[in-house]
């Protein structure tokens, strides 16, 4: 198997005057935060440019800078700058790092427009339409001499890039930024010029194309990212035909590329996340080519597929595969492509945690690659080992395996120990999320080919105790042994109609009897079993002592479960107590203090949750080191288990 097999992805392209190598360009893939406050490259960003660098795409685009000195344009605390030509240097580090490996380069510029003005308190966009998150700031409406202010800004801004060797500059139109504010008739109330039809709400954009061009010259590449929907509807936002025509009204102004993506940050539907099809949006792509003709377009929301982007690319769908997240979870995916291995490519699991950071203004991290923004670090590179080791990991976990793998690069003997039948450990019930779980089960197999590429050797239904860990007599072992629902003490616990969540998920038992199943517990755990069970039929009632349901969900995939209890019709008591199990009900205390007999023809214990360790205890003294990691120090979220066990690993 060779890159034959995706000939079209790894055929030679043109954008503008330029041939590439590949159809692939690196998307410019969030906003870091790895940089200064003041807008400088930092250390800490150039050594994660150098494994961008290093991914074998075509086309690099570095990630958007703001143009405006008066900071209206800052959508991130640590976002790049570009408004003074002292961000020149840093800026040409970056894309002498691009061309060293035979890439064209691309500078983006980012005016955060609605989501901007972070440093400011208040924001700037074609009107003054309220937010409807509550974290970004308040709207200013801008006058024209504003307008032309912000348009002479973005000239500026690619004149620098230019300056400091890029091949061209792309602009943002997109999520709710500037540009795209003034597109949407959500945000552009205007009874100007520049409001009112798709034409006039388009004379912004063309307006910073023209001013774009002009600044950049003809040999060099202009691109612009825009909506191929914005998921907006229920805001008045623009519909599918008028995202369209304004990429028309895009390919009309000479752009080299057009980059199409989808949803704003305020779309209540799910664009990127596992929920979504990876060729959901292909018929977005398709619909597009028709419109902009012989204007390459670029594509890649959600689209993690190599069989299915060298199809479109073949079909004419889309020019060039635009990729982003999955490089953030396995940077080597191309090449691995390329070298007949797309089976082991680490797979981007959709959990958006890398957004979920950027909304905290923290800087973005991978839960399935730990090293994505520590690459500076020595600490988590896999170096030799100084002395050979025999390591036992007890639990074949998401924590364990990475903790196996890593600690198997460095050279030791490392064995993984399993009381199932089988490797994975919450991976498995977890993947029976009925929204895209079962790209849990994707990372399982990469793992899987991990451990048979690295001979890591593995022995299941093996649960460590005392005897099994003397008689492997181990220099390490690695305690990664997951959770257990604690269970309450109630009358009537151990009643037979008491499931356990996880085993019930793990072996995708249907819960039998009547339709009516009590779960104890939310979060996560309670949340997943209760929109299973709604599926299979059953009337789930979610039974949580916290204020909050969905307490320990990602801030990105709360919307998503809240929205499927409500399809689903999933009752929910928070600040409540069950106190009896009895006579086929569950008799809880609800958040007023009323006693309530809720009916129950089967109980699923989904939390609290706590560590099971009662190995640390037992094998305190046993050996040389004893670690405990994942799940087994604190119950947390999968990304924990992944970092804990990779960090473990790189280090023992």
């Amino acid at each position: 198997m060779s890159e034959t097999e995706f000939p079209h992805v790894f055929g030679e392209g043109n954008v503008g005057k330029f041939n590439v190598r590949n159809r692939v360009k690196y998307a410019a893939c969030c906003v870091s935060n790895f940089n200064t406050r003041d807008g400088f490259v930092s250390d800490r960003e150039f050594a994660r440019d150098r494994v961008i660098a290093q991914t074998g795409a075509s086309i690099m685009t570095n990630q958007g800078a703001y143009p405006d000195k008066s900071g209206e344009g800052k959508a991130y605390h640590s976002q790049l700058c570009i408004n003074d030509d002292k961000y020149i240097p840093g800026l040409q580090r970056i894309s002498n790092l691009f061309h060293d490996h035979d890439a064209v380069a691309i500078q983006q510029i980012l005016h955060g427009g609605r989501y901007g003005g972070i440093d400011l308190g208040y924001c700037v966009q074609p009107s003054d339409t309220p937010q409807t998150l509550k974290h970004f700031r308040p709207p200013r409406a801008m006058s024209k001499e504003h307008i032309q202010r912000v348009i002479a800004d973005h000239a500026a801004a690619a004149e620098r890039a230019i300056k400091a060797g890029y091949d061209g500059v792309e602009v943002t139109s997109f999520l709710g930024y500037l540009m795209s504010c003034f597109l949407s008739p959500f945000t552009n109330k205007r009874t100007d010029e520049y409001g009112g039809s798709v034409e006039k709400r388009a004379r912004f954009m063309v307006e910073i194309l023209e001013a774009l061009r002009k600044a950049v010259g003809p040999e060099r590449l202009v691109i612009i990212r825009l909506n191929g929907t914005e998921l907006m509807d229920e805001y008045g936002g623009n519909t599918v035909e008028d995202c369209m025509e304004i990429m028309k009204i895009a390919s009309e102004c000479g752009v080299d590329m057009i980059s199409m993506v989808i949803g704003w940050h305020e779309s209540r539907q799910g664009a990127l996340g596992r929920d979504v099809s990876r060729t959901e949006w292909l018929h977005l792509a398709e619909k597009a080519k028709k419109h902009i003709g012989n204007v390459p377009l670029a594509f890649g929301p959600r689209l993690s597929d190599p069989w299915e982007a060298d199809k479109a690319i073949a079909n004419g769908v889309f020019d060039f595969w635009e990729i982003c997240r999955p490089l953030l979870s396995d940077p080597e995916m191309i090449h691995k492509i390329k070298n007949g291995q797309p089976e082991r490519v680490k797979p981007c699991i959709g959990c958006m945690l890398c957004l979920a950071k950027m909304f905290y203004d923290q800087p973005y991290i991978c839960a399935v690659n730990p090293r994505l923004g520590h690459e500076i670090e020595p600490e988590y590179s896999i170096t030799p080992a100084a002395v050979k080791k025999k390591v036992m990991v007890a639990g074949g976990g998401p924590a364990g395996l990475e903790a196996a793998i890593a600690a198997s690069q460095r050279g030791h003997d490392v064995t993984i120990f399993d009381a199932a039948d089988s490797l994975g450990g919450a991976l498995i019930p977890s993947s029976r999320d009925i929204s895209g779980g079962e790209v849990l089960m994707e990372l399982l197999q990469y793992y899987l080919y991990r451990i048979q590429d690295l001979n890591i050797n593995v022995r299941l239904n093996t649960a460590v105790d005392r005897r099994v860990a003397a008689e492997f007599d181990p220099d390490v072992v690695i305690v990664a042994t997951g959770v257990r629902v604690k269970k309450p003490d109630i009358p009537g616990i151990q009643s037979e109609i008491v499931y356990d969540a996880w085993q019930a998920l793990r072996n995708g038992e249907i819960i039998k009897g009547g339709p009516n199943v009590v779960v104890l517990g939310g979060g996560k755990v309670g949340l997943t079993v209760a929109e299973v069970l709604a599926k299979q039929g059953k009337k789930p009632i979610i039974v949580e002592s916290n204020k909050r349901v969905d307490l320990d969900v990602s801030t990105t995939f709360k919307w998503r479960h809240s929205t499927l209890v409500k399809q689903l019709k999933i009752q929910v008591f928070t600040e409540a107590k069950a106190l009896a199990i009895e006579n086929g009900s569950v008799k809880i205390r609800d958040n007023e203090g009323n006693e309530k007999n809720l009916p129950a023809d089967a109980v699923i214990l989904a939390g609290p949750l706590e560590p099971n360790q009662s190995l640390v205890n037992d094998l305190e003294y046993f050996c040389d080191e004893l670690y405990v990691v994942g799940d087994a120090m604190v119950p947390r979220s999968l990304y924990n288990a992944i970092h804990d066990g990779y960090r473990l690993g790189v280090r023992v």
